[in-house]
């Protein structure tokens, strides 16, 4: 038996993203696991292009590009180009891609490319929060977007930050940082922005899954990783509820 090639796995992948939900020409915004998949030739370069293949020509993919553990109080500087993800090897292969931006936040960028990714990426240096009503996670709610959970449950999920911002439960802010961003152009300029704290809890927003009803999310396999996807408006709108009630509802306490 021949082992399927690159372009045969990229294929198989954007099949089954499309079976579980992904719209052709939509806006997706991806959390992933490379490991989950199984094997797969070509690694992260291989899924990273068969969710474009999924979207088509006129989609957007969108990837968090988490650095608060290379960016923090001890280190201040940001550097849209250089500095890494920290959050696995699909982000930091996806930052790395010629055609593919990032938007200026200090912890929470997210990088993107596509038909509307300048457009949702280019004002997330406005906010003062990480993920502020002008980031991309606020944006995704606004533009009929997707979440898009691969092989990595639904624990990491950026979005509910936003989410969280909008209620202000008391664990969320740590205070005001002043970094030192350094844009595509070189030029650098001092930006002061919250921290996220959590400090005494964890986070349990795979709690999503008690609060929208069915058909608001739908799971399946993309090769061998189990899969989620959820409408961003359906999202901000339980969840932003459910932390009115509750503004605990998404994290237990440790101590």
């Amino acid at each position: 038996m021949i082992e399927k090639n690159y372009k045969d796995y990229s294929e198989i992948i954007a099949k089954e993203a499309r079976n579980l939900g992904v719209k052709e020409n939509g806006i997706v915004l991806m959390h992933s696991s490379l490991s989950s998949f199984g094997l797969v030739p070509g690694g992260a370069e291989t899924v990273i292009n068969g969710i474009l293949l999924a979207l088509g020509n006129m989609g957007t993919l969108l990837v968090p590009a988490l650095s608060y553990q290379y960016v923090n109080e001890r280190n201040r500087v940001f550097d849209v180009r250089n500095t890494p993800s920290n959050i696995g090897v699909i982000p930091e292969y996806f930052r790395n891609r010629k055609d593919v931006l990032r938007s200026l936040n200090p912890t929470h960028s997210v990088c993107g490319c596509g038909e509307k990714a300048k457009d949702i990426l280019n004002k997330h240096y406005i906010d003062e929060t990480p993920c502020g009503e002008n980031s991309p996670y606020h944006l995704l709610s606004k533009l009929g977007g997707q979440l898009l959970f691969i092989g990595c449950g639904l624990r990491p999920n950026t979005s509910m930050h936003g989410i969280e911002e909008t209620i202000e439960p008391d664990y969320l802010f740590k205070g005001f940082v002043e970094y030192d961003v350094i844009d595509y152009n070189g030029q650098k300029s001092c930006r002061k922005c919250k921290r996220h704290n959590f400090k005494g809890f964890v986070q349990r927003y795979d709690r999503v899954q008690n609060i929208l009803e069915k058909g608001e999310i739908k799971n399946g396999k993309i090769l061998k990783a189990e899969s989620y996807i959820i409408q961003a408006e359906n999202l901000w709108k339980k969840a932003k509820k459910a932390l009115s009630k509750d503004p605990h509802y998404f994290v237990d306490r440790l101590f």
